[in-house]
């Protein structure tokens, strides 16, 4: 392709990052070509020129100023895009023919660092993902903060762990193995579920060897042991393939990259993807929103540290109860004692985010204003560290014994940073007088320097005699001291002659050549002097970019902290008492949001107790809009504020440590993956049942009516047996429903109490009292909802019209078949090995009335005799059909509700059968 040099630089250079939108400088503009042009100018609606490139035809063209280059950028990135900023490296002024070019930093979303896609109070994570054999690694990084987590998950725990386990971090940029981004739904569920921005990585770049050689150098260390992963060799390719990618586009050392965090997932309080959207933790499940969510509620931090601090405990509830306790016990001592609470708040609204700061003091991007603002949060770390002088809990104490006030750090930037420096590093005025002397006086010479010539040519007219010498200025000569031939006699030995003219002679001298050159000087050294001055005050911050990490994590914490001390006191919440039992029992307990919206004396609390022995499985029923759903939800939120360190909104609350919170609320449809609203029901379902254990909480909301009654009946009376066996699982369990046939297990499971909503009903109009009281109801007042929900009146009286009849056929058939399912039951427990007692029970559900009359079976007959006997009493071809299906079912394999379904199915064709014996009887 014949086009001119620069563009031949620029296809090359484009040619090199062809993934990136290529920020091309040519002066005080990044310019952007062909393809990108046209992209860019779409993207942000500017306007697209064209430039003659050599080409037959101008090149599209568009450009934006470098200085307002940053928010171009971010938008960009905002947008899917990742952005290579190619910078001139070399000074234009003093190069001859092309300026050397080259990329400086790659933006992309996981790696941007300012924008409006950098929230305070919410990390910007980018993540690797890679696959052993036996092992996923997974590293997690905000370069912003300079947080680097990395953590092992098992290849049995399959594509769901993994992407329960990214909803804590909502990552906006993946990078996927092959084996990954191909073989799992992990890159769909990243694009689908938190619109990431999700890459492969190639395979070069996961030789192991290669990778620990990267960690290696990058830590200065010579084994794996000095960080932890040794023994987690899919840890180690996690991590070396991230840092690798951001060492490519970063171009940067990443000295703020100092500590990698391996976690165990299991450290922490298992919740999966569903639970965090049902119980709307950092954000609403409808409308996406902060607020409306817990941790609006809880989140009185005065710091961006501290509320991303505070985000990650509600995302990450602890579970070992020492732990717990310490976060208490500080929480208490923070909210009982109001002056040290204030004291520490007001410190706190005086620091700026240092951790983001120290990120941009890594990168080289942070300008005398971030210095300015770490400078400011440093003045306050003293006083904060007196206030916790006297504090006894073991968190609070600890961090005063942690405490690193950092005051040479500050007086380090006091001493040279201006109070009140300009944005641009460039234009000067960022060192105080006094720091350097060689800057005072250029100072003085910008602003002293026609006094000092009016100085100069007074003292050489007095001098030397001569009333008429000048001193004059041209850009040939720069500034001379003009004399007429009249007064040549009269000029001194240290004049220096530098022009003769037709009427005058013009000198110079030492004096007024080192005043010229500090003039015409000045102001460019002036700049340039500052910013390396600057520069040497950047780096040495970043020398004690570890100390100031530190500092900022303390912060963070305490913030925290006294956040949630803030929270306990202005919500008159209590603190829980958290140990190892098995027991979960809360007095007046009361939904945190919700009491929030409509008012702490207007919600009507309710009790709960739950343990493994005798009480493990409350059965709920009540009417829509009673408030079973957010009983329910209310308990799961109260044992998981009081497991992450929190008081709790209760009158009292006693917890045994809980390991998972596990919640199927509500249903919605997944038509992008072809799956019904029942589909998705049922696989939360599976997941909790797979994954839950004895010590788990489970709350479970109208299981089984995404199907036909009988099938959603049979599936949630299973779910119920299989919770309740503690073989199997024994969690402790608050299940609502609105099959009423359930409440019958009380009968059965010991473990199991039935509860329900209280309502008063006057005429056709019912008022929801909200009390969850012991007992059961035996309707759901479903036509009573709709007619507060405005039905229409005609359709209201069909519906109860409607009711009626099914009341009096369909219901009754449905509780013949629960009958026969608990005899199915009882008859299993009592003689396991006699198949005969399931016909028994066929028999009773096959005649409720009389209609076909066959004769007791004793426990001695067979099967097969039954047949011979049916036809003595007027049986017929389907009633051997009947018969032949009982003696072939394999009861002995078959589980009570398979039973029970079977059964029914037979029933059916039995009222089939009979109905038309009487047609052709007739």
């Amino acid at each position: 392709m014949n086009v001119t040099p620069m563009m031949r630089q620029y296809l090359d250079i484009k040619e090199a990052n062809p993934d990136c939108i290529l920020f091309f400088r040519l002066g005080d503009f990044y310019e952007m070509f062909f393809e990108d042009a046209t992209t860019v100018s779409r993207e942000l609606e500017i306007t697209l020129t064209g430039r003659d490139c050599g080409l037959s035809e101008r090149a599209p063209m568009c450009g934006v100023p470098f200085h307002a280059a940053d928010n171009y950028i971010a938008r960009l990135v905002e947008k899917g895009y990742k952005v290579a900023i190619c910078e001139q490296l070399e000074d234009p002024s003093a190069t001859k023919g092309l300026v050397k070019r080259g990329i400086v930093r790659i933006v992309t979303p996981g790696t941007i660092l300012e924008g409006n896609t950098i929230q305070e109070g919410k990390n910007n994570y980018i993540t690797s993902l890679v696959r052993t054999e036996d092992h996923y690694g997974l590293s997690l990084c905000d370069v912003t903060t300079g947080e680097w987590l990395v953590t092992e998950i098992g290849i049995d725990q399959g594509d769901l762990k993994i992407m329960d386990e990214l909803a804590k971090f909502a990552p906006v940029e993946c990078l996927l193995d092959a084996r990954v981004y191909t073989e799992t739904t992990v890159a769909t569920g990243l694009k689908d579920r938190f619109n990431a921005l999700v890459e492969q990585l190639p395979e070069h770049v996961l030789d192991y060897d290669l990778c620990e050689k990267l960690l290696l150098n990058h830590f200065h260390i010579l084994g794996l042991d000095g960080i932890g992963l040794t023994a987690h060799p899919a840890c180690v390719l996690a991590c070396a393939t991230l840092l690798n990618y951001l060492k490519e586009t970063q171009k940067n050392e990443l000295s703020h990259l100092g500590q990698i965090t391996f976690y165990n997932v299991n450290e922490f309080m298992l919740l999966d993807s569903a639970t965090r959207r049902n119980l709307e933790l950092t954000e609403t499940l409808r409308e996406k929103k902060r607020k409306g969510s817990l941790l609006h509620v809880l989140d009185h931090t005065q710091t961006a540290m501290g509320a991303r601090y505070l985000r990650k405990c509600v995302e990450q509830p602890l579970i070992h109860q020492e732990a717990i306790n310490a976060r208490l016990e500080a929480t208490s001592e923070l909210k009982e004692s109001l002056f040290l609470r204030d004291d520490i708040k007001t410190c706190l609204s005086a620091i700026y985010d240092m951790e983001r700061l120290v990120g941009r003091i890594a990168y080289g991007t942070c300008n005398a204003k971030d210095l300015i603002a770490l400078k400011e949060s440093l003045r306050v770390l003293p006083e904060l560290h007196s206030h916790l002088e006297t504090t006894t809990s073991g968190a609070l104490a600890g961090m005063y014994n942690q405490f690193d006030d950092l005051s040479d750090l500050f007086e380090r930037i006091d001493m040279a940073i201006v109070d009140e420096p300009p944005i641009s590093l460039r234009e000067g005025g960022l060192m105080k007088r006094g720091y350097n002397q060689e800057i005072d006086e250029l100072r003085d010479v910008k602003t002293h320097g026609t006094n000092w010539l009016r100085d100069v040519e007074t003292k050489e007219k007095e001098q030397t005699g001569i009333k008429n010498l000048k001193i004059k200025y041209n850009k040939v000569f720069g500034y001379f001291l003009e004399v007429t031939q009249s007064y040549n006699h009269l000029v001194p030995d240290y004049f220096i002659r530098k022009q003769t003219l037709s009427n005058c002679e013009r000198y110079i001298t030492e004096e007024l050549k080192t005043i010229e050159e500090k003039i015409l000087g000045a102001d460019e050294k002036l700049q340039a002097l500052e910013y390396k001055l600057f520069t040497e005050v950047r780096d040495f911050m970043a020398t004690h970019m570890d100390r100031l990490l530190n500092m900022s994590r303390l912060v963070a914490e305490l913030d925290m902290l006294t956040s949630l001390a803030i929270a306990a006191e202005v919500n008159g919440y209590v603190k829980p008492l958290i140990d190892e039992s098995d027991t979960l029992s809360i007095i007046g307990g009361r939904h945190p949001v919700v009491e929030k919206i409509i008012g702490h004396h207007q919600f009507i609390a309710n009790d709960v107790y739950l343990n493994e022995k005798d009480h493990q499985i409350n059965l709920i029923t009540g009417p829509n809009m009673a408030g079973k759903s957010t009983f329910m939800r209310q308990t799961a939120l109260i044992v998981l504020m009081a497991q992450m360190g929190s008081f709790v909104p209760a009158e009292s609350a006693h917890i045994g440590v809980v390991d998972r919170i596990f919640t199927r609320v509500g249903a919605s449809d997944d038509l992008a993956s072809g799956q019904s609203t029942f589909m998705v029901e049922m696989m939360e379902v599976s997941n909790i049942l797979h994954h839950a254990t004895r010590k788990s909480l489970l709350i479970l909301d109208e299981i089984g009516r995404g199907t036909s009654t009988i099938d959603g009946l049979s599936i949630a009376w299973a779910i119920i047996e299989h919770i309740a066996d503690t073989h199997k699982l024994g969690a402790k369990t608050l299940f609502a429903t609105h099959y009423h046939e359930l409440t019958e297990l009380e009968k059965t499971i010991p473990s199991l109490q039935n509860y329900c909503v209280q309502v008063k009903e006057m005429g056709e109009t019912i008022i929801f009292l909200h009390k969850i009281v012991p007992g059961s109801v035996d309707h759901s007042y479903g036509i009573q909802v709709a007619h507060l929900a405005g039905l229409p009146k005609e359709v209201l009286n069909r519906a109860h019209a409607i009711m009626a009849e099914i009341e009096g056929d369909s219901s009754k058939d449905l509780r013949n078949v629960v009958e026969a399912s608990s005899k199915v039951v009882e008859a299993h427990k009592a003689q396991p090995n006699l198949v005969q007692s399931s016909i028994h029970v066929a028999s009773d559900v096959l005649n409720p009335e009389n209609q076909i009359v066959t004769p007791r079976l004793s426990q001695s007959t067979q099967v097969g005799d039954d047949v011979a006997q049916l036809s003595l009493f007027g049986g017929t071809a389907a009633h051997y059909d009947i018969i032949d299906a009982l003696e072939s079912a394999d009861l002995m394999n078959m589980t009570p509700f398979e039973a029970m379904q079977l059964l029914f199915e037979l029933k059916n064709q039995l009222k089939e059968s009979t109905s038309k014996n009487k047609k052709s009887k007739k």
